[in-house]
């Protein structure tokens, strides 16, 4: 059964929303149609939850809520955010994912909330054609997605607009390659109301054609900027007008990954017998600070054997990173790497820059590789927080920062985000941290907050880890 209601130990309550969140939670109760644009990690899950609880209970405006997200989206963070916030934990939620029959058997029960990836959205739509859908409200994680007009999803999707009495967009970047991508997204929030019922009337409204050999080549006409953004104000927010919200500087946010059965099982086995073996080449930790380095690279996905060869156990990080890089829409993202074969897979998963290949990951080493990331010709950067600790101002090209792995030292790891958190930066900056629940990231993690970095804080973790593996045998 899919229906979940976690709980943490501790969790947070509607009380520690920041104003803008607060704001932006308002803000939805008070517009039944509504596009919410928030970088990422400005937390757009827990305010559209937040928002969705007070519909549900306080003020009995709806009875169902669809939820449409990216497949891992849908997976894991929706139903995560439950179990982090207060406020939240009455809430039902159904993940309508896997087989046809697994995802009819999810509709069938009772939940608030029913959470679909975006490529079964047309499926939705056929299974339910002919009566009317048993929701009343939408949410659309990741809006974005949705900017083809022509796309089969969003085509489904406007058959079945009417259905809905409210309907919420959350998106960090609407239009990240130009307005021409706006269309369809404020369709789905409207039905055409402000920016045309045709994707053709409002191409013709905003734009000019200068070049009558190039059709496809178009340029927004005198002041259509401004006009398209009055049309639409009245019904979206974004978080970038900081001079109208008390937005945060800097805001750091924790994407919590999970392996699965057998990962964890090698994970464990590396750390009670610091050994994992291999026919051709053992991955053998000598000692404690040995231990806690493989560790590391096991959270990461691949560790170094005794030969220095590449043992691959899973990619759940290179999945979570992939998702930050679509929410982030084509809007520069930098991310640190710790080892090597972090690099090789990073760049293996997503295309290695090349002038041939120019939107693959890139590695900043040059003075060129600066200058252009300060341009933003750079989609994708990765460097190792060393390399990028001191002396480098890369506050204008991007406000977006992604810890793959994780390290002890505080120093580079306060270094490497003042790359972009400092002064000159424009945006909030955002750093995401990718951590494997149970493993040696959750330690450094702890380490860093509380900063007692170091070999000494190294030491105390594995000691810790070691010393509980031995009491839990002994039960």
């Amino acid at each position: 059964m899919n229906t979940h209601r976690p709980r943490d130990a501790q969790p947070l309550a509607e009380r520690d929303l920041h104003d803008y969140q607060r704001f932006c939670v308002e803000f939805i109760e008070a517009h039944p149609q509504c596009g919410v644009f928030l970088d990422m990690g400005l937390g757009k899950t827990a305010i559209a939850l937040t928002a969705v609880s007070h519909l549900l209970y306080d003020s009995f405006e709806v009875s169902r809520v669809l939820i449409i997200a990216p497949l891992r989206v849908a997976r894991d963070t929706w139903i995560a955010e439950l179990g982090k916030w207060e406020q939240l934990h009455g809430l039902r939620l159904e993940r309508v994912l896997g087989t046809p029959r697994e995802r009819i058997a999810a509709l069938s029960r009772k939940a608030d909330l029913y959470v679909i990836n975006r490529e079964n959205v047309e499926w939705l739509v056929k299974h339910y054609a002919g009566r009317k859908l048993p929701f009343d409200m939408l949410v659309i994680d990741e809006l974005s997605s949705f900017k083809n007009s022509r796309a089969k999803r969003f085509l489904a999707l406007k058959k079945v607009l009417p259905q809905f009495t409210r309907v919420v967009g959350l998106t960090g970047t609407p239009a990240p390659n130009g307005l021409e991508d706006l269309w369809p997204q404020i369709y789905l929030l409207d039905r055409g109301a402000r920016l045309g019922r045709t994707m053709r009337s409002y191409l013709d409204m905003y734009f000019d054609t200068p070049n009558s050999w190039l059709p496809y080549k178009r340029e927004l006409k005198p002041s259509a900027e401004e006009a398209i953004y009055r049309r639409i104000g009245d019904i979206c927010v974004s978080m970038r007008a900081a001079d109208h919200l008390k937005m945060p500087e800097r805001v750091d946010n924790v994407v919590e990954i999970r392996l699965s059965a057998r990962e964890e099982k090698l994970y464990r086995q590396m750390e009670r017998d610091m050994l994992l073996p291999y026919a051709d080449g053992d991955v053998l930790a000598l000692n404690a600070a040995a231990l806690a380095g493989k560790l590391l690279q096991l959270a990461n996905g691949a560790v170094y054997d005794e030969f220095h060869n590449v043992r691959v156990l899973h990619d759940r990080k290179l999945d979570a990173l992939e998702d930050l890089i679509e929410a982030a829409n084509g809007k520069p993202v930098l991310v640190m790497y710790n080892y090597q074969h972090d690099l090789a897979r990073i760049q293996q998963r997503f295309g290695k820059y090349s002038p041939e290949n120019p939107s693959g990951v890139r590695e900043l080493k040059t003075a060129q590789d600066m200058e252009d990331w300060n341009a933003g010709k750079i989609p994708v950067a990765a460097t190792q927080p060393a390399s990028t600790g001191h002396g480098l101002n890369l506050q204008h090209g991007g406000n977006t920062i992604v810890w793959f792995g994780l390290n002890w030292s505080l120093e580079l790891y306060e270094q490497a985000n003042a790359r972009l958190w400092r002064q000159g930066q424009k945006d909030t900056v955002v750093v995401h941290h990718l951590v494997v629940k149970g493993t040696m990231d959750e330690q450094v993690m702890r380490a860093l907050k509380d900063k007692a970095t170091g070999q000494d804080s190294l030491m105390a973790a594995v000691k810790a880890r070691i010393q509980g593996l031995g009491e839990s045998e002994k039960r």
